[in-house]
């Protein structure tokens, strides 16, 4: 990799992907019987909430967060990297148009692209593996005891502060953040729309949207198939 490559950062859930891995996760490991069957119930009746402006997509997500956390404890790793294969099998071409054509535009600038989410890291490396083929991806991270069983111990999670992540990955690189991309659709993202040179707020919630409004930034939706910018 060159020192002086250009970088890119995105968000996936709700950015990239048209809905959230962790959603979906969690939805084919009840399937599976993995995780109990009236969980499905549980994570419908979060994202019903969240439609029907009962609470933040924060919330939401945090709500996955804790379920997640719930059940993954004595689940194996091959149950979860099976389940992510299935996810993502089915879904991987459920993106967002100005996603797409803004990485693959990047791609041909020869920029690094990397892609940070709070969906566990089995789904994230699945998605990439088989759709996004960015040069790194981070997830939320689980400890697994020698034998592969889940402890249900979170080990490390990227979301809470991403813009260190960049940071520290932008210094261990020895990379420029001259001419970077940032792209973010909720707060979690300000922390790294506010260190590169071109943050992009696309579909944001009301709160993203307030602070990109309050930094200027860039603020891009997209409504079914048309895309257009809020000035």
């Amino acid at each position: 990799m060159s020192k002086q490559q250009k970088i890119a950062v995105f968000d996936i859930d709700g950015t990239i992907f048209r809905k959230n891995l962790q959603f979906e996760l969690i939805n084919e490991l009840s399937w599976m019987n993995i995780f109990p069957r009236n969980v499905r119930d549980q994570i419908v009746a979060f994202y019903t909430d969240w439609l029907e402006h009962k609470g933040a997509y924060e919330q939401y997500r945090a709500n996955l967060v804790d379920l997640y956390e719930k059940y993954i404890k004595g689940c194996s790793l091959k149950d979860v990297e099976r389940a992510s294969k299935a996810v993502i099998s089915f879904h991987q071409d459920r993106t967002y148009i100005f996603a797409e054509e803004l990485i693959r535009k990047l791609k041909q600038e020869d920029y690094h692209l990397i892609a940070i989410s709070g969906s566990p890291i089995e789904i994230v490396r699945e998605f990439n593996n088989k759709h996004l083929h960015f040069d790194a991806v981070f997830g939320s991270v689980y400890e697994y005891d020698e034998k592969g069983i889940c402890t249900g111990k979170a080990l490390y999670e990227p979301v809470k502060h991403k813009g260190h992540l960049v940071k520290q990955y932008v210094y261990e690189h020895s990379m420029p953040l001259d001419d970077s991309y940032g792209v973010g659709d909720t707060k979690s993202d300000a922390s790294l729309l506010e260190i590169v040179a071109n943050p992009i707020a696309f579909n944001p919630d009301e709160n993203l949207k307030a602070i990109a409004e309050e930094k200027g930034w860039r603020i891009v939706v997209e409504k079914k198939d048309v895309i257009y910018e809020i000035k």
